[in-house]
């Protein structure tokens, strides 16, 4: 009938049918317009009353609704079913942390401290939805001003237990009801970091802190770091202190320093060994961190070892009176006391006591365990126990000793360009650790130039030279959860950027997380069909370059894969990935489960490579 009616306009209008037809647009618009404004005139008061008018949310949600129109026909024509958007996850667990599930460790039978301990093995009840942030939660403040005050809404600490734990207020100054600071108007830190930051460079030889460099120091693994406020300081001096704490329910203090920008995941070694190789760090940090030294047969002392390079330090602040009344027994003559009995088996020198605070001095000469064969000292291991430490039992025995790396901390590369030697050392030639370092300083200024909301709007483009780049302080937390040789934090370095990178390297992957500490840069052994040791909203940024098909191509589920990926990162977030075409476009019909914007970029070499630009939106309901 509208066919004939519309046949029958056109016959009847004779020679004028440009006219007619332009009446007939004019009457299909004037009909739209009175459409329009009746249905606007209902909404009049709330645009009033509203910092962003309904006209707005109107145009994004019927925007939206034709993406996700268009997205599902094109899905259709090519055979795929229609994917679900996940519910948000309950308030109880706005701070869910996978593998730490302290009553279905005790009822798996762990015991003795081992129910604390990471355990993925153990069966949990999970649920397929996305962790929700808190009601208060707001996105942190850029850095530096989110190093030194966060809102409180982000992490678990009530308010009763703030003012409650002493040694928290030691450390912490509330300036408002929403937000926590952690230094004092005249920048000086209030537990007095800085005094005992000079008080250590001291005790091992030096004239102040800023030459810790001078000797080698550049990386330290700070062992229960409060709230980060020792390496928040040590990052100032341009070394790399990577925080790690046991999984906690309440003020977690790896919570607190990932929220103020600092590197930190959950790791302890109960009973396991920690995902680093060995000869890792330059120096082990421990200040209160409630570890008793000398249990187990000396296994966590013998860890430290594992994990410190030759030449490095162990710094103890304890205030167990029986280390000193020991140290000072032993000068009479009498029985020395196990921890300090132990250091000596394994070729530590005290260098310096004072007051409460030890520093011992692990040996750089590998012979040295080799004169000290007598009863109770550590054996040597075999080498093949040391190849990959990836939550392998705690060790009983010295390791490290046959490695082609083990070389005195004062004797290595003071910046992250390995030279030759130090590159033949690990398998790779210069030749190719130099192409890697020119594809990420190319690929870095692309990525940059991408996040921004312009890339999601209906006609995005890249932004030229006379269009505004992203901040440089916009991130801060970034992972790159493929790392291979560090390219991309070493990238972020030159160009300057205020951002530290974790760099994971996948344990399904060759092995080149030793090269990646040797250059300076934090790093972590992990397994990427196991969820990552850390707690909800903690990375700004998270990169993979050919991670997806390496997920697709195993056993893991993919979209288990990008939950995870969404617990882990922050509202408003990154997500830049890089790999084949279809390891790309299956992974971009996955993302709208987790209701990520994400838009495909092909890469301007014409490979079979693609980037798919994703940003997490804010949601609370």
């Amino acid at each position: 009938m509208r066919i004939h009616w519309f046949h029958q306009f056109f016959v009847k209008s004779g020679r004028k049918p440009l006219r007619n037809w332009l009446i007939l647009c004019f009457v299909s618009v004037l009909g739209l317009i009175v459409i329009f404004s009746s249905s606007s005139s209902k909404n009049l008061n709330s645009v009033a009353s509203s910092p962003i008018p309904d006209i707005y949310k109107n145009y994004r949600k019927l925007k939206e609704q034709a993406t996700s129109d268009f997205l599902e026909i094109r899905s259709l024509s090519l055979g795929i079913t229609h994917i679900e958007e996940l519910d948000l996850c309950g308030k109880e667990i706005e701070h869910y942390v996978p593998c730490y599930n302290v009553s279905a460790n005790q009822l798996a039978g762990f015991g003795n401290g081992e129910q604390f301990d990471r355990h993925c093995e153990v069966p949990q009840e999970g649920q397929r939805c996305l962790v929700r942030p808190p009601k208060d939660y707001k996105i942190p403040l850029r850095w530096p001003a989110g190093r030194d005050v966060i809102w409180s809404g982000n992490v678990k600490i009530t308010k009763d237990q703030f003012l409650s734990s002493g040694s928290m207020t030691k450390r912490l100054m509330l300036l408002e009801e929403n937000q926590i600071a952690f230094h004092s108007e005249d920048g000086m830190t209030i537990d007095g970091v800085n005094e005992y930051s000079r008080q250590i460079s001291e005790m091992i030889g030096l004239g102040s802190d800023s030459e810790f460099l001078q000797v080698g120091v550049r990386t330290v693994l700070d062992i229960g770091c409060g709230f980060g406020s020792f390496g928040a300081h040590l990052f100032s001096l341009k070394l790399m202190a990577i925080c790690i704490a046991a999984y906690e329910v309440f003020g977690s203090q790896v919570q607190m320093s990932l929220e103020r920008g600092l590197p930190a995941m959950i790791g302890n070694f109960i009973s396991r060994q920690l995902p680093y190789p060995s000869l890792s760090f330059d120096m082990v940090h421990c200040a209160q961190c409630g570890i008793t030294w000398d249990e187990k047969d000396g296994a966590f002392l013998i860890e430290v070892d594992r994990v410190l390079r030759p030449g490095g330090f162990f710094v103890l602040t304890s205030p167990a009176s029986n280390i000193q009344a020991g140290l000072l027994s032993a000068k009479k003559g009498l029985t020395i006391i196990p921890i300090e009995e132990l250091t000596q088996k394994i070729c530590w020198s005290l260098l310096a006591q004072q007051e409460e605070t030890f520093v011992w001095q692990k040996t750089s000469d590998v012979h040295c365990y080799a004169s000290r064969k007598q009863d109770g000292v550590p054996p040597l291991c075999e080498e093949e126990v040391h190849t990959q430490s990836y939550y392998q039992p705690l060790l009983s025995c010295i390791s490290g000793t046959n490695s082609k790396r083990w070389v005195p901390i004062q004797n290595r590369s003071s910046g992250s360009q390995l030279n030759s030697d130090e590159l033949e050392v690990h398998g790779v030639h210069p030749d190719d650790f130099y192409e890697d370092s020119q594809v990420w300083r190319s690929a870095l200024r692309n990525y940059w130039s991408l996040l921004t909301p312009l890339i999601f709007s209906d006609h995005p483009k890249r932004p030229g030279d006379e269009d505004p780049l992203p901040p440089f302080n916009m991130i801060r937390n970034v992972m790159d959860m493929n790392a291979h040789y560090g390219g991309l934090n070493a990238a972020f370095l030159e160009e300057k950027y205020s951002v530290w990178v974790m760099n994971v390297v996948p344990t399904e992957v060759p092995d080149t997380l030793p090269l990646v500490l040797d250059r300076g840069f934090a790093g972590v052994l992990h397994n990427w069909c196991e969820p990552f040791p850390t707690y909800p909203r903690t990375y700004d940024l998270l990169h993979a370059n050919g991670l997806l098909s390496l997920v697709l191509n195993s056993e893991c589920d993919v979209s288990d894969f990008l939950l995870e990926m969404d617990r882990i990162l922050r509202p408003e977030g990154w997500a830049v990935l890089c790999d084949k075409v279809q390891a790309i476009e299956k992974t971009r019909k996955l993302v709208t489960q987790i209701r990520w914007d994400a838009r495909v970029i092909e890469l301007q070499n014409g490979d079979d490579q693609r980037l798919l630009v994703c940003q997490k939106p804010f949601l609370k309901k």
